[in-house]
């Protein structure tokens, strides 16, 4: 309840449980009920006209122009070259494949590095220690690191898509890609110096997986994440640059779709009404068709009963 009457302005107590004001006797829960409703109203519309510039602007932020559907696409596409072979460390011993499943490289994957990894982790800082932060193993983990912070980078670009809708020109999206595309290259700087610090160490544990004479770089899959990465930033530079619709122009077209649609709707409903009320004419023709012949056939019956007396 109000803590004055709306009318004369007395403070109620906390025990004035009744609707009517002591001093004045109006209704306060009734009182000006026309006004509070038209500003209740008001309200209402304010509220939708806010979701719908909303949702008007999201929807047309991420697919509301071609390219914009092409940028979803290719957005989301370079999740591909984190599963094929970034690079390898071949040995007499075990061999490590840095890409997912350890389809495309023999020996162990990358999920089979990580598992080792935590499942050893102070093994492997105590080995990096050994080569003095300067061999294999270290670059490798550099690699790796480097790797998981580009696909990072390149899941958070996905993403900003989404979050920045009400902002169809941002480049944060570019931001992102450019970091991506540079954690990439740095990752491939990393696997090529284990490569050509891997035959300098005759034997070394990778953690707890051991490996002689050993041999690596890069694979043919980070250059197809590196293009993957740049086809997404390309498109996302393409999109910040290109035009966009203000809030104001996508209202206008809800609005005349909206008109539209109902203006369809309007025409549907009177060729129903049309075509009930054609129906109903024949249904009563055809009735009165049955009565006719009818009578038609009983006034005959009766000539012919005469006639037969």
């Amino acid at each position: 309840m109000a803590s004055t009457c709306p009318n004369c302005g007395r403070r109620l107590k906390w025990y004035d449980v009744k609707a009517e004001c002591k001093s004045c006797g109006v209704s306060i829960p009734n009182f000006n009920w026309e006004e509070r409703l038209e500003e209740d109203s008001a309200l209402a519309e304010k509220k939708f006209a806010s979701f719908y510039r909303t949702l008007n602007m999201f929807a047309y932020s991420i697919w509301g122009t071609k390219l914009r559907i092409v940028r979803i696409i290719v957005s989301f596409i370079p999740i591909i070259g984190f599963i094929v072979p970034w690079a390898s460390l071949k040995s007499e011993g075990e061999s490590i494949g840095i890409d997912v499943l350890g389809v495309f490289t023999n020996g162990k994957s990358l999920i089979d590095v990580f598992k080792s990894f935590f499942g050893n982790t102070g093994l492997y800082f105590q080995n990096m220690g050994y080569e003095n932060h300067s061999g294999p193993i270290t670059y490798t983990m550099l690699g790796v690191l480097f790797m998981v912070l580009c696909l990072l980078m390149a899941v958070i670009a996905f993403f900003m898509i989404l979050f920045t809708n009400k902002h169809p020109k941002s480049k944060l999206m570019v931001v992102f890609d450019c970091l991506s595309i540079a954690c990439a290259v740095t990752s491939a700087v990393m696997f090529t110096l284990a490569g050509k610090a891997a035959p300098s160490f005759k034997g070394f544990n990778f953690g707890d997986i051991p490996m002689y004479n050993a041999t690596g770089g890069i694979m043919w899959g980070i250059f197809v994440a590196i293009g993957l990465l740049a086809v997404a930033l390309v498109v996302n530079i393409l999109v910040a640059k290109a035009p966009a619709k203000s809030h104001e122009q996508l209202e206008e077209e809800r609005l005349a779709k909206k008109a539209a649609k109902e203006e369809k709707e309007r025409l549907a409903a009177i060729e129903k009404e049309k075509a009930k009320k054609e129906a109903e004419k024949r249904a009563a023709e055809e009735q009165e068709r049955i009565v006719r012949e009818a009578r038609e056939k009983l006034a005959a019956d009766k000539e012919k009963h005469k006639k037969s007396k």
